[in-house]
């Protein structure tokens, strides 16, 4: 499930630039399967035998909820996000001081330089670490919450539209069981839109667009001075 959750996580990513870690953005752990299926009671008397899709991940970062709560936790982790950048940029300063300086530095000052740089960068990384753990866990904690209350939709939608198969198609093959399917027998919006209706969270204000700049206005046409009469000729 990790690779999805990236692409639905928008900014809650500490996109440190330093050239040690050489990670990826923070990808919260998916959802344990005895959590999963406690999520999702089985519906023992439906009868369906209809088969269709569902993209789990996807559905629960586009309900209003976890739009909601994913955007509070981007701004939430701001902050320490601006921690890190200092930190790293910090780290880089003195890189750079070593690298212009370097070679006019004496033995030990040339030491001392390497060892606080070394020691800046070990704890930077221990504090990245750190937040990406703190960030998994509180997007886990979001991402589980939501998933416990829509796992019961899912089952009595499956129930009362004829379903008898429900398939989770958030890891794509070959990390899935499916290897394609087409949109119709998709349901995640339907499950989506079955989520927000009863759970009362107002859709998110639409961000205003950004304003675009006026048009230059185009300058008026010049008037091109009238040609000159021949000479030596008579005017009738």
């Amino acid at each position: 499930m990790t690779s999805k959750f990236a692409r639905f996580l928008m900014s809650i990513v500490f996109a440190v630039p330093v050239a040690a870690l050489a990670q990826t953005a923070a990808l919260p752990a998916a959802p344990s399967a005895a959590a999963s299926s406690a999520a999702a009671p089985v519906a023992t008397n439906a009868t369906g035998t209809r088969m269709g899709t569902i993209n789990v991940e996807q559905a629960i970062f586009a309900t209003n909820e976890g739009q909601r709560d994913f955007e509070a936790l981007t701004k939430k982790l701001e902050p320490k996000q601006n921690e890190l950048k200092n930190q790293n940029d910090e780290v880089e300063s003195l890189k750079k001081q070593l690298n212009t300086q370097g070679t006019t530095l004496n033995d030990d000052s040339r030491a001392t330089l390497v060892k606080q740089i070394e020691q800046r960068q070990k704890s930077l990384e221990r504090s990245v670490q750190d937040a990406r753990e703190d960030a998994q866990n509180q997007q886990n904690e979001i991402a589980q919450r939501i998933l416990q209350k829509m796992g019961p939709m899912l089952v009595k939608y499956a129930a009362d539209n004829g379903y008898g198969v429900i398939i989770d198609t958030s890891n794509p093959w070959p990390n899935g069981p499916v290897l394609w399917a087409g949109p119709a027998v998709d349901i995640t919006r339907p499950v989506v839109d079955l989520y927000n209706a009863q759970s009362g969270v107002p859709a998110p204000t639409p961000k205003p667009a950004a304003t675009r700049p006026a048009a230059p206005t185009a300058k008026p046409a010049t008037t091109s001075p009238a040609a000159p009469k021949p000479q030596g000729t008579t005017p009738k």
